[in-house]
């Protein structure tokens, strides 16, 4: 039996965005195949986090790149962006909280989605669109930050799937405009 690896990913990423700490077997069940079968394609939990890394960041590229964050004004593009992250909140919230994967050297799909999102916000800060007080190193954390919080709040039942777009953008468009003193 030929096992599609990428549907053995998903499978494992949506169980373990709703429970971090399932077991391999857990993962295993979740995607219909074998424990032996996960481990001849995933050596162990390890191997298994860095495979939902790589999907994680493929998946971040492509909601960037679906954002076209060069295109409009910058909160319109921050607008994009968020309504883009919405499919992926989940398992990058998974991600951000494994410890492990930032132990030693990070994957340079981290620093390549870091720079985009940063960029976006330094250029709404050259337009006047975001305040100029916080850098964009720090936006851009705060941002996931929000993607990361919706995404748990919204699984635990404490707000609906529906108002994911509208607390993060409300709340970040709240604190990154510029207000002009008269």
């Amino acid at each position: 039996m030929t096992v599609d690896r990428d549907r053995v990913l998903r499978s494992a990423a949506a169980l373990l965005t709703r429970k971090a700490t399932a077991t391999m077997d857990e993962v295993a069940k979740a995607a219909g195949i074998g424990r032996a079968t996960l481990h001849r394609h995933f050596a162990g939990r390890d191997a298994l986090i860095k495979a939902l890394e790589d999907l994680g960041i493929r998946e971040l590229d492509a909601a960037l790149d679906k954002a076209a964050l060069d295109e409009g004004t910058a909160t319109d593009a921050l607008r994009r962006l968020i309504a883009g992250s919405e499919p992926v909140a989940g398992l990058f919230a998974f991600l951000i909280t494994e410890n492990q994967l930032f132990e030693g050297e990070q994957h340079q799909g981290w620093d390549r989605i870091d720079a985009r999102i940063a960029a976006l916000f330094r250029r709404g800060q050259e337009s006047g669109e975001f305040r100029i007080d916080l850098g964009p190193a720090w936006l851009t954390d705060a941002l996931y930050g929000l993607v990361t919080s919706a995404a748990w709040s919204i699984q635990d039942g404490r707000t609906a799937g529906k108002d994911y777009q509208h607390m993060i953008v409300e709340l970040l468009l709240g604190g990154v405009r510029r207000s002009v003193e008269k």
